[in-house]
């Protein structure tokens, strides 16, 4: 008698898209759209940059979320905000099909932009998801290494140059590193709320080495580095983003608890898409008048 097998050898569309957290895909998709901006080119059909639109959406955030789902499941396990659509709980037969869709949808996207990007461009893109899957697995597993957790999370601002590399017009470095310092500073900011469950889980991070407060400040800190690269590019962006994001680290500070980072969390979410509309607008105003030379 054979026993039937009952571990599923893929996993659903629905379950796929919980893993990638649409909610978060401004972070990769509305980054790049800014870097189109940025290039005086937004509506540019060149093949290059619809690929790496398509891309950064469900293959890539498979690629930093799906690695992270399987590298997180005891500290997940313990999380109240995971199982819904701040991220996917996974079941124990999950992991092996997770593994093999986040393969799937990554390794053949990556070929196809090898054809398309220029070196540069596929560069960048390849260093980023690196830093993604060295954040969450082993041997490096940047998570558990303190300060060089979030500093990893500038993969998350590399996408703002691809545009520029593919199309090629100048890099935007002010907004890039500008972005780079927010990315250092929201991954502290977030992971206030889960260093409970990461202490029990024997997980060491920024948030576990400084403790509540002191990653509020530090996260203040990188905050207030993103507003000042910010400035002589928009000032109207730089109080936005020192406004809203220097905001939240205070309000933390103030009353430093995990808790209190878990109900700021919901506008910490949302501070992509407050800083990036005032940046929005003000570009297009621009563009619309023929003031914009890029950077």
């Amino acid at each position: 008698m054979h026993t039937r097998c009952l571990t599923p050898s893929l996993l659903p569309m629905r379950r796929l898209l919980v893993v990638s957290r649409p909610a978060l895909w401004v972070n990769t998709v509305g980054t790049l759209v800014t870097g189109l901006w940025l290039t005086g080119r937004l509506y540019s059909l060149d093949a290059g940059p619809v690929a790496l639109l398509l891309y950064l959406t469900l293959p890539f955030n498979l690629l930093i979320y799906g690695l992270n789902d399987l590298s997180d499941r005891e500290e997940d396990a313990r999380s109240s905000r995971k199982g819904g659509w701040q991220g996917a709980r996974l079941t124990p037969g999950e992991g092996g099909p997770l593994l093999r869709a986040t393969l799937a949808w990554n390794l053949p996207a990556l070929g196809l932009l090898a054809a398309l990007l220029p070196p540069a461009a596929l560069g960048v893109l390849l260093l980023s998801a690196a830093l993604f899957a060295a954040y969450s697995l082993p041997p490096l597993r940047l998570k558990g290494r303190p300060f060089l957790d979030g500093l990893s999370n500038v993969a998350y601002a590399l996408p703002l140059a691809l545009p520029a590399l593919t199309l090629g017009t100048p890099v935007p470095w002010l907004p890039l590193l500008a972005l780079m310092s927010y990315s250092v500073g929201k991954h502290a900011f977030d992971a206030a709320q889960d260093s409970p469950a990461d202490r029990l889980a024997g997980t060491r991070t920024v948030a576990t080495a400084l403790g509540t407060r002191g990653t509020a400040l530090y996260a203040l800190g990188w905050f207030a580095l993103a507003g000042a690269l910010l400035w002589p590019v928009s000032r109207l962006s730089a109080l936005a983003l020192w406004g809203v994001c220097g905001g939240m680290a205070l309000a933390l500070a103030r009353r430093p608890s995990p808790e209190q980072a878990a109900r700021l969390y919901p506008l910490s979410i949302v501070t992509p898409w407050i800083v990036g509309t005032v940046a929005g607008v003000g570009l297009v105003y621009l563009l619309a008048r023929g003031e914009w030379r890029g950077l």
